[in-house]
């Protein structure tokens, strides 16, 4: 079965009600290797109850719990994170009750042998008072289903880095990251069956895509914002190569005012991992 452009686009979840722990918090901040040196402040208060943060990417876990792609034909094999963008509009709590709404904004085909890309938005409201905490846009590369007639991806402009990063941050993730970072909500078997990352065609289960940007976005944090998550308003980047848990990820960062301009790649095969990232700090 192929994609039903009409249909796909008329997609939508309405009022789903999210609770999430301090626990919760926790767990997520662990799952991106936060709390690794027991002696690092910066770090402790993500993972310890006594004075809790959390950071601003732990947003992304919203979007487990929508339904839409559940309703499409696509081939769940063949998928992928492309791009993950978040802005956030109220700071996001340690714990809380939330209602969520998404919508499919877009389904664009790039042909018989190349994929879809379909966009869903996701905004997500605080319960107790109806005030906006961040609305999400996630597109999935639905690698095995293109053809379907759909119109072509729009353009975008793409961020080429213009001399030396003015911060760097190197990040080791753990063989078992994966395994870990999937309690927060993303079961997706091809981060932890072999047998099902070699059917997807890669050699072993990868990381996390979301993982990817959690880590990219505690680098910034921690180098731009002097530890205050608060600051981060917006951080969008495209996916462009899976990481393998155990390797490092290194992030390179660009400021320019209230603007930062990242890349992440992993440093044992140099390979750019997260590209075209723009983020916003107040």
């Amino acid at each position: 079965m192929t994609i039903n452009y009409d249909e796909i686009m008329n997609l939508t979840s309405e009022n789903v009600e999210i609770s999430y722990s301090d626990k919760d918090s926790i767990l997520y901040s662990l799952g991106i290797g936060l709390g690794n040196d027991p002696m690092n402040l910066n770090e402790l208060k993500y993972v310890y109850e006594n004075s809790q943060s959390v950071l601003p990417s732990m947003a992304t876990n919203f979007q487990y719990h929508s339904p839409l792609l559940l309703k499409t034909n696509i081939n769940f094999i063949m998928v992928v994170h492309g791009e993950q963008r978040l802005s956030i509009t109220n700071a996001l709590p340690v714990s809380g009750d939330f209602i969520a709404n998404a919508k499919v904004i877009g389904c664009y085909d790039k042909g018989p042998a190349r994929g879809a890309i379909i966009e869903v938005e996701t905004t997500v409201k605080n319960k107790k008072n109806n005030e906006e905490v961040c609305k999400l846009v996630s597109t999935t590369f639905a690698r095995g289903d293109g053809g379907f007639g759909g119109p072509d991806s729009p353009k975008k402009e793409i961020f080429i880095p213009d001399g030396e990063p003015d911060y760097v941050s190197e990040v080791s993730t753990k063989p078992d990251q994966a395994l870990i970072f999937r309690l927060s909500g993303d079961y997706n078997p091809l981060h932890s069956d072999p047998n099902f990352a070699k059917a997807a065609g890669f050699e072993k289960p990868i990381l996390h895509g979301m993982c990817t940007y959690g880590i990219a976005c505690r680098s910034l944090v921690n180098e731009i914002c002097e530890n205050d998550a608060s600051k981060l308003k917006r951080f969008d980047c495209r996916f462009s190569s899976p990481v393998y848990p155990g390797e490092t990820i290194i992030t390179e960062m660009w400021k320019k005012d209230k603007m930062i301009y990242f890349n992440s790649k992993v440093k044992e095969r140099d390979k750019l991992v997260l590209k075209n990232g723009v983020s916003v700090i107040k």
